[in-house]
């Protein structure tokens, strides 16, 4: 081994280890890092006609742009987040001061259920409503210790969430300002192709706009129309199931359907006809056709990606990173297909040459 094939793989290893050790300082804030760079992606389009408008002055663009993504973006996020909480708390009291009886809803529910459920009940030994009850509560009284035993880190989850927000926060200002430069610089490091490089970034780009572009104006959509859709039916606590249906919309193919499906159910069982049909039928036909018309154009159409895939990563995603998922998994994805497909077309052209 000659002395500059030493000196190569010792820069090699260098690197590793040195980039290694600095992801692993950047941990604690990846969170961070992560939605401050997809922030920076989506608002990059607006900053640059900020730029413009303003004669390229960089610190008053960036302070604007992160001004109108705190505007439209942020606060309302975190208004919605208020106004839930404080919707849980006047739920939570109802159900304890006895204005909402479970059991009385559950009794009308086992009473409406026609006998083939009620064999199949009794398969899991839940042939009465007590037994029912009962099984329920003991859940309840799980789910009591469980949030008993993490009350105590609730202080110190808020400071870091609070950290974590003003990192996002500094994180974007600067992307704003310095995101071309440092992208280019990436660029140039990856030992790759112009043409491939700039392949692989357009479609990193292009899927992280298209997945949080369309996944969060399908959300809202679905979410703000089954929560109104619960109001007009006198279901308690629409703000909050809303927040449920727009989480799980999410997900491709299921989504709100697991929230509205059910309560329709319900009110068939307990002899709610009208509310059982109006409910099926804004949700087949309206909420549901957020879904097949909206998502195939804000996200299909963009990352060229089947259904079934988009489905398959964004549910791995969200397994793995949790609500992050939801970016990280299309985005992983999308790139695994990006890269095998230029492999692909290398390999074929050496075959070829």
């Amino acid at each position: 081994m000659n002395n500059s094939d030493l000196q190569a793989k010792t820069l090699v290893l260098l690197l590793v280890l040195v980039t290694l050790a600095f992801f692993w300082i950047l941990t604690p804030f990846l969170g961070a890092i992560f939605w401050g760079t997809v922030l920076a992606i989506m608002f990059s389009p607006f900053h640059r006609w900020v730029q413009r408008k303003l004669d390229k002055k960089p610190v008053l663009a960036a302070l604007t742009t992160l001004g109108i993504c705190l505007f439209l973006v942020i606060l309302p996020m975190i208004l919605i987040a208020v106004n839930l909480a404080s919707e849980g708390t006047v739920l939570y009291n109802k159900l304890e001061s006895g204005e909402i009886d479970v059991r009385v809803s559950l009794q009308n529910l086992f009473t409406a259920l026609p006998a083939w459920m009620h064999d199949l009940m009794a398969r899991f030994g839940l042939d009465s409503i007590s037994t029912l009850q009962a099984r329920l509560s003991q859940a309840a009284v799980q789910g009591s210790k469980f949030i008993a035993t993490n009350v105590l880190n609730f202080s110190l989850n808020a400071f870091d969430f609070i950290v974590s927000f003003f990192v996002m926060l500094y994180l974007l200002f600067f992307l704003l300002m310095d995101g071309p430069a440092l992208a280019a610089r990436i660029q140039r490091a990856i030992p790759l192709s112009t043409v491939h490089k700039k392949h692989l970034f357009d479609k990193f780009t292009t899927v992280i706009r298209a997945t949080v572009k369309g996944n969060f104006l399908v959300a809202a959509a679905q979410g703000g129309l089954g929560g109104l859709a619960f109001w007009g039916l006198g279901v308690q606590g629409p703000l909050l199931w809303a927040v449920v249906m727009a989480f799980l919309s999410l997900l491709p193919a299921v989504g709100a359907a697991i929230i509205w499906a059910p309560v329709a159910l319900y009110f068939l069982v307990t002899g709610a006809i009208w509310k059982a049909v109006i409910l099926t039928a804004f949700g087949v036909l309206v909420i549901g056709m957020v879904d097949n018309v909206l998502r195939p154009i804000l996200v299909g159409k963009d990352i060229k990606m089947p259904d079934y895939l988009v489905l398959i990563s964004t549910i791995g995603g969200m397994a793995i990173f949790g609500l992050t998922g939801f970016v990280v998994g299309p985005v992983v994805a999308a790139l695994f297909i990006a890269l095998w497909d230029l492999f692909s077309i290398q390999h074929n052209d050496q075959v070829q040459g």
